[in-house]
């Protein structure tokens, strides 16, 4: 069995040096004044003894290894010895809120923490694996994953815990290339573990008041940034960009056309919405969803390197027009999904402007290059937009998941979305409904996403944000630089990319001289698949790959994991050679 936390005391054996129970605070911290040095322990006592905490701690005693703890203040030396626990014989109904269930909690969720310690240092370890793959039907075979009606012990709840994580990509790794997001913070992550344990809802400040109001002013410093007056306006975190996107074009219809909210599409005309051929799947799926349809949406042709081209905007919007149709909604990129394009946000801007449709940026992905000094000028003209997604789970590596959704229209989502329930949201609360936020959301229950970028805010600072973002793209620019020119690498479109996208063919031996073009193409096409098939198997890294257009299979690399370096980029380079030299 695995060593067991400190936490444990053993009912059996904590008695011999105080009088109370063991079940007691001032009995918990035996074990904390022994485990921490230089008073962590005393500390850590003062909290568990709830209405003792002003009583004088005693002199400091010296621990077994030898190091000095203080006493946590009961009458005696704290000296006891940790004791172990059998989790083969305790179930899930042992623990809290059973009788006695203290102790056996704290043991239980200290082994969690144990194991999620280890593969945290794991993760960020460079001779370890990003992953260890296996097949599906293998590791449905490699364990019993399968639901029992009897229950399991906590012994094997653990053994659990250890194979789900075992097989689980460590995408804290610093050569984890594979996703957006990518890495892991050490606040962030606590966050997150503190906001499962408060386990509320973001639907009232009835019952997450620390959080509604984070979320506020949280919303209101991202509105600054992007620079609508004062941070005027309004917003919500959402559960992804896919859906952040959704609630744009939602807000862009029931402004256009109130009543369909309670008549439905059979009471508005033909609505049309805009998008780039490079822009994300999800301004599909949004109308799709909404009842738009997929057909009402028109994709925009872009330039070689993914950006929107505004005279086919506008000039797709007056064909709509001379249809019948309504154009109501445009929605563009910062940071396209595969080239990482900036489409030209003022020009787009002003054909909006000009055709009164609602301007939606879609920054997802590159929406926090605002945090930027250096960069944000590539979101120029996003002041101008009436809403923007920007998800700082992404390049700000906030822990999945953090999207928000940001509108410069106060008021806006509650009259759209809200319904009053009275079970939920009464009038005649004792405090400022305003913040009661769960009306205008498409949601009921709301996981609380704020607290993690928050708390991470709070300990980086906006200066701390920009120099992490600031690295990655330093890091992409030297990928480029080290590529664009060596043997058997061809770039997929030319110039330095916008973000930290680079976009590049990897051309074997048995590729790199073939005469016959088409034999060239069809062979290049299978060259990236198998070469991320073999960086599974091997476990050494990850990086996406896929086709655009008419471009058959390229690499798609991209950098968001603060914890990667310049020779993280050397080994990708040199492993990518490696598994494909046989090509």
């Amino acid at each position: 069995m695995a060593s067991h936390g400190f936490w444990f005391l053993g009912a059996e054996n904590a008695s011999g040096n105080c009088s109370q129970s063991p079940n007691t605070p001032r009995a918990w911290c035996q074990a904390a004044a022994q485990k921490f040095p230089g008073g962590i322990g005393s500390k850590l006592c003062a909290l568990l003894n709830v209405g003792e905490a002003e009583k004088t701690a005693q002199a400091p005693v010296k621990a077994e290894d030898g190091s000095t703890a203080e006493s946590c203040g009961c009458n005696k030396p704290c000296n006891s010895s940790k004791a172990t626990l059998c989790f083969s014989d305790l179930y899930s109904t042992d623990l809290l809120p059973a009788l006695d269930g203290d102790a056996k909690t704290m043991n239980f969720l200290q082994e969690v923490v144990d194991i999620l310690l280890a593969y945290i240092v794991e993760s960020f370890d460079r001779s370890t694996k990003v992953i260890d793959f296996h097949y599906p039907n293998e590791l449905l075979q490699r364990n019993n994953w399968e639901l029992s009606d009897e229950p399991e012990t906590l012994d094997d709840i653990l053994i659990n815990c250890r194979a789900t994580l075992k097989y689980a990509i460590k995408t804290a790794h610093p050569r984890y290339f594979n996703q957006l997001s990518t890495g892991l913070d050490m606040v962030g992550l606590a966050a997150d573990w503190l906001t499962s344990t408060a386990n509320t809802n973001m639907f009232t400040y009835e019952v997450a008041p620390v959080f509604v109001l984070l979320e506020y002013v949280t919303l209101k410093k991202m509105r600054e940034i992007i620079g609508w007056q004062d941070g005027r306006g309004d917003g919500i975190f959402s559960p992804g960009g896919a859906i952040s996107n959704m609630y744009a074009m939602l807000l862009a219809r029931y402004k256009m056309f109130p009543e369909v909210k309670e008549k439905g599409m059979s009471s508005v005309p033909r609505l049309v919405a805009f998008t780039s051929e490079h822009s994300h799947f999800s301004i599909k799926k949004g109308a799709a969803a909404l009842g738009i349809g997929t057909e009402s949406v028109i994709c925009i042709k872009a330039d070689e390197r993914g950006k929107m081209i505004p005279s086919d905007l506008e000039r797709r919007i007056i064909e709509a027009k001379q249809k019948g149709y309504v154009p109501f909604f445009v929605s563009a990129t910062a940071g396209t999904t595969v080239y990482g394009a900036f489409d030209p946000l003022i020009a787009i801007a002003d054909i909006c402007k000009k055709h009164d449709i609602w301007m939606h940026v879609d920054g997802a992905w590159g929406g926090s290059l605002l945090m930027s000094r250096k960069h944000r000028w590539k979101l120029n003209g996003v002041k101008r937009a009436n809403s923007m997604t920007w998800n700082p789970h992404k390049m700000m590596a906030v822990p999945l998941q953090c999207s928000a959704l940001l509108v410069r229209e106060e008021g806006l989502m509650q009259s759209c979305n809200q319904m009053q329930a009275c079970y939920l949201f009464q009038q005649d609360k004792h405090y400022d409904l305003s913040y009661d936020t769960g009306d205008k959301a498409l949601q009921c229950g709301r996981h609380v996403d704020i607290f993690k970028l928050w708390l991470m805010w709070r300990a980086k600072g906006t200066i701390g944000f920009e120099a992490q973002i600031d690295k990655c793209l330093e890091l992409s620019e030297y990928l480029y630089n080290k590529i664009k020119d060596r043997e058997g690498y061809k770039m997929v479109f030319d110039g330095k990319p916008q973000h930290t996208n680079v976009c590049f063919w990897y051309l074997p031996p048995g590729v790199r001289y073939l005469e016959d073009k088409v034999e060239n193409m069809k062979r290049l096409h299978k060259v990236a698949p198998v070469i991320k098939a073999r960086m599974m198997e091997y476990g050494t890294t990850m990086v996406s790959y896929q086709p655009q257009g008419d471009k058959v299979n390229f690499f798609r690399m991209v950098i968001s994991n603060p914890a990667a370096t310049f020779e993280d980029i050397d080994f990708l380079i040199e492993e990518i050679e490696r598994l494909g030299q046989d090509l």
